[in-house]
């Protein structure tokens, strides 16, 4: 999951950015650049740009980042961070407005006219634009989501990225903090009947702002600021500690008088869910026609998995006699294999690890060029990002590459020793390898890379979530194939156990946002169908009741790069190169997978 990510966090477009959505730079080596040179320079400058649109995409970049101070930061952008959006009408009202007058602007374009790149520059625009009104007029989360607000986030990119010298970044924070106050106030005059389980994310992330705050103080206390510069901080960050603690007060009494009959339902229907399907995912299939298919893969999967089982049989269970139900039989065998998983103390070193070994076995069996000069630092997440996923990564913006991207992996030592050692077993030695290559390499982080090496600054700024997604989910596919694992039955057991959970995703956030399925029913389908463990079946409900569509992610974005692989297999004979597909679909950014193949095909 990008971070945050993910997968993933749910904010509105107006104020935030999710850095699930953010691209990031690649230094790469001379031998990466060479062996990426053909695909990119084909995705560049086969056809010549239209001045014209160049020209009217960056006025609109321009225009944004004086927007949405917010956004900018979230991409990299720090020239207006003193400036902290209040989130009232007022402000909502003024970005529908910018957004209006932009799509019009933009709909001057004929998309005929231009090359097959800027067509679908134009196309990720103006699907920011029509999501971001839909956003604030329909679907108006800002209503219903208190965890949206939240000056954590920014107060982190601004404080930890080396963008300005520290004493100018402190600087920076006083200005913005002083409007912190206000921007609380406007958060609880926003918030209209909202859904109990974001009203209780909401209270358990806004401590991380405090820790954010603690931090800018230490820091503040190694640079040289004016007499006037100190008191304004000790004062703003008084005030804002206050505007935080208030916040979470106000909420922790508004939860007390919550139930059924006075707060929204977090289940946003099947209408809100076809269109929030169609701006995030932009597939060519519906939400029900993905639905469908996921249904479908999940019977061809447990095909697949009772053959392993059986394989897996006399090595693990003995003599033990087999459940004649295919389901149960799978069921114990994960279990038995499950039982091997590292310790809560080993977890983090373990994690570390795995990157090293992955990178070392992508450049020897050739699958894509690396540059080790780019390290992925693993780390615990940050308190303001916890409560959502185990695990995330939480990448560098295009404007800022040289900031770390980080692998952030939450503790598990503050759960009982029940759900401790359940997560270890969802975790297990085979499983917490793929997660790795979901994340870091060549999953997310790899991807991200390559993503800021596109020709276009759109795309690495405006990625599809389910491209982005999608590819985590081929790299594992991509990995073993290649045979890392050795080609074992087991591996592949939990792979598919794995793949599994990406095709459950699809169908557990479309049947419990659409059909209404219980919290009863998706336990069920996450443990006896998916087998997955307990700790991680319940954080999966509780994932999907603080978000929607972003669970759909994994399998439309997978399935569609699967399919593109195949037709080019076929389009291509002999001359098909596995390495030479990867960086070519890497080169363009994180576009939609739609879009990819149409650039494949043409070229």
């Amino acid at each position: 999951m990008r971070t945050n990510p993910l997968l993933a966090k749910a904010v509105s477009a107006t104020f935030f950015v999710s850095s699930a959505l953010v691209g990031i730079s690649l230094c790469t080596s001379a031998a990466a650049q060479q062996n990426a040179a053909t695909a990119t320079q084909t995705a560049a400058t086969s056809i010549k740009s239209n001045p014209s649109f160049d020209q009217l995409s960056k006025q609109f970049l321009n225009a944004l980042w004086q927007e949405s101070p917010e956004m900018a930061i979230g991409f990299g952008k720090f020239d207006n961070a003193d400036r902290l959006t209040i989130p009232n009408q007022h402000s909502r009202d003024h970005f529908v407005a910018f957004a209006h007058k932009w799509l019009a602007k933009f709909a001057a374009i004929d998309a005929s006219k231009l090359p097959a790149q800027q067509s679908g520059d134009l196309d990720l625009i103006q699907n920011f634009l029509r999501s971001s009104v839909w956003q604030e007029t329909t679907f108006r989360e800002f209503e219903w989501n208190p965890a949206q607000y939240n000056i954590a986030g920014e107060i982190d990119s601004i404080i930890n990225t080396d963008y300005a010298d520290k004493a100018q970044r402190i600087r920076t924070l006083i200005k913005r903090l002083k409007h912190a106050p206000a921007y609380y106030q406007a958060a609880r005059s926003s918030i209209v009947r909202p859904t109990m389980e974001h009203t209780q994310l909401a209270i358990q992330q806004a401590p991380g702002a405090l820790v954010m705050l603690d931090q800018v103080e230490k820091e503040a206390t190694e640079v040289k600021l004016s007499k006037t510069e100190q008191a304004e901080l000790k004062q703003r960050i008084a005030a804002a500690r206050q505007a935080v603690n208030d916040y979470k007060t106000w909420l922790i009494d508004l939860a007390k008088t919550q139930n059924a009959s006075n707060t929204r339902s977090f289940r946003i229907g099947a209408d809100l869910y076809e269109a929030k399907f169609g701006y995030d995912i932009q597939s060519r299939f519906t939400a029900k026609q993905m639905f469908e298919r996921a249904v479908a893969a999940k019977q061809t999967m447990h095909l697949n998995m009772e053959k392993l089982a059986d394989e897996l049989w006399p090595k693990y269970m003995g003599d033990q006699v087999k459940p004649q139900d295919p389901l149960v039989k799978i069921e114990q065998v994960i279990a038995k294999l499950s039982e091997n998983h590292t310790t809560p103390d080993k977890l983090m070193s373990d994690i570390r690890a795995h990157i090293p070994a992955l990178e070392n076995w992508i450049t020897s069996h050739d699958l894509l060029t690396l540059d080790p000069s780019k390290p992925l630092v693993v780390r615990e997440t940050p308190e303001y990002q916890r409560g959502v996923s185990v695990a995330s990564l939480d990448s560098a913006q295009p404007f800022t590459p040289t900031r770390d991207t980080y692998y952030n992996v939450t503790p598990i030592n503050d759960r009982t020793p029940e759900q401790i050692e359940s997560t270890l077993r969802e975790y297990n030695y085979w499983v917490l390898q793929i997660l790795s290559i979901h994340e870091g390499v060549p999953g997310h982080y790899v991807q991200l890379l390559h993503a800021n090496k596109s020709p276009s600054l759109i795309k690495s700024l405006f990625g599809n979530g389910a491209m982005i997604e999608g590819w985590a989910v081929y790299g594992e596919r991509m990995m073993l194939e290649s045979g890392y694992g050795g080609n074992a039955p087991e591996m592949w057991l939990m792979y598919d156990k794995w793949n599994l959970r990406s095709i459950c995703n699809t169908i557990l956030d479309y049947s419990v946002h659409v059909n209404g399925m219980s919290e009863q029913d998706a336990i069920h389908l996450l443990t006896k169908e998916a087998f997955q463990s307990q700790a991680e079946a319940a954080g999966k409900w509780r994932r999907v009741q603080l978000s929607s569509v972003q669970l759909d992610s994994y399998f439309s974005g997978y399935s569609e790069i699967m399919a593109l692989r195949e037709e080019r297999k076929k389009a291509l004979g002999d001359k098909f190169d596995l390495k030479q597909f990867h960086e070519q679909f890497l080169s363009y950014g994180s576009a939609p997978v739609r879009m990819i193949k149409g650039f494949m095909e043409k070229n």
